[in-house]
């Protein structure tokens, strides 16, 4: 028997019994679109998450104070802090060549008020080198000048929102604005941002260091953005960070240093279990599938215990039995196969237009994976049933015993 008689009868086989065939191309196209939307949802949160963190900036450190640590007892608490973290210290940072940039940080909130117009908001208190650590872009003025971090001058510059509530069509450069109790020029408005891992650069006004720390009354800062001079240097900067800090702080390490790739390769290597884990949950329901084809296909058999004895009595062999079998049993797992994958492109489609902002991305491997083992699964689960054909006796299929 022929490779092309074997695809022929397998084919009618399968279109004889419309059905059923209907049932398992169904329960197959689901296992496969499940893993591969599944698979896609699980990439494209590794991705967001990556694009979130990048927008922070690159070869970035963020200095926090106080040391993240258990110090004994139930339950763990996390270490004082002995000192506080202040402007001297991040403006001392500078003497290390593996850092290019410092960014000194203070954040509080207070109202913001133009003519009758009023509303609380997030004051960020840093320098001109926040514009290129964070990688922020003017829609309209100029960022805050660079010169001496310790000088606190009364400018600032307005995120998108907070310009868009106070000022609507108006340019508001050159204004004067009140935040808290004193009043601050407006040098420039922010280009719309949006969320950066949970916090709206669009909702803030930035000011110099030095006058968030007079306005809040408070010399210590919240924490230090640190750029290193390239992806290399970042272990010789976190040294050089502690050696300073300690030098400073009378021998003390009483700060936290994140790094950006950390903080990545940790969300990474958890999405990744998460995408795989619920890829594998997805693939349960190939197996039903499978095991759906074998249920159905031992129906076949003693449906065609006629057809199977004729074949048998004009000399087929059990070897070919099986092969038109297993053929039947694979020509169901690639169709299958194939109406998931239209319907998994087709949800991924309709996902990206709904959250346009979420990276909705089907990876090859995953498509791979989901055809290859929708291919095993039938070719598995069809052993059995092709066996059992085999091995019928010619005369008792023809008799239908």
């Amino acid at each position: 028997m022929k490779a092309k008689d074997i695809l022929n009868f397998s084919i009618r086989a399968s279109t004889g019994y419309k059905f059923r065939t209907f049932l398992i191309l169904i329960a197959m196209a689901i296992g496969v679109a499940s893993v591969v939307v599944l698979t896609s949802l699980g990439e494209g949160a590794r991705q967001y998450v990556t694009s979130q963190f990048s927008s922070l900036g690159t070869n970035l450190l963020i200095i926090l104070p106080g040391r993240s640590e258990t110090t004994g007892g139930p339950p763990p608490m996390l270490g004082e802090t002995p000192r506080d973290l202040t402007l001297d210290d991040a403006i001392a940072l500078k003497r290390s060549s593996a850092i290019r940039l410092i960014s000194p940080i203070t954040v509080g909130s207070a109202p913001v008020s133009w003519k009758q117009l009023e509303r609380d908001v997030i004051i960020v208190g840093s320098t001109s080198e926040l514009y290129e650590v964070r990688h922020l872009s003017m829609s309209l003025g100029r960022f805050l000048p660079s010169g001496d971090h310790r000088r606190g001058e009364a400018l600032c510059v307005l995120g998108n929102k907070v310009k868009k509530e106070l000022f609507a069509n108006q340019s508001p450069l050159g204004e004067w604005v009140r935040i808290g109790d004193r009043r601050f020029r407006v040098t420039g408005i922010l280009a719309k941002k949006g969320q950066s891992l949970g916090f709206d650069m669009s909702d803030v006004v930035i000011i110099p260091v030095a006058s968030a720390q007079s306005l809040f009354n408070t010399a210590s800062l919240f924490r230090v953005l640190v750029q290193a001079s390239n992806r290399e240097a970042i272990p010789r900067a976190r040294e050089a960070i502690l050696k300073t800090i300690r030098e400073r702080h009378d021998g003390e390490d009483d700060i936290t240093i994140i790094t950006q790739d950390a903080i990545l390769s940790t969300f990474d290597r958890i999405l990744n279990t998460l995408t795989l884990t619920v890829a594998g949950i997805a693939a349960i329901s190939l197996a039903v599938a499978g095991i759906l084809i074998m249920n159905v296909m031992l129906i076949a058999v003693s449906q065609r215990k006629t057809e199977i004895g004729l074949i048998k009595a004009l000399g087929a062999t059990r070897h070919q039995i099986m092969r038109l079998f297993l053929a039947e049993a694979i020509i169901l797992s690639i169709s299958g196969a194939f109406l998931g994958l239209i319907i998994a492109f087709t949800g991924v489609l309709l996902l990206a237009k709904i959250f346009p902002d979420f990276p909705v991305l089907i990876p090859s491997w995953a498509v791979a994976i989901a055809v290859g083992v929708s291919l095993l699964t039938g070719l598995v689960f069809g052993v059995f049933p092709a066996q059992r054909a085999a091995k019928l006796d010619p005369v008792q299929a023809l008799s239908r015993r």
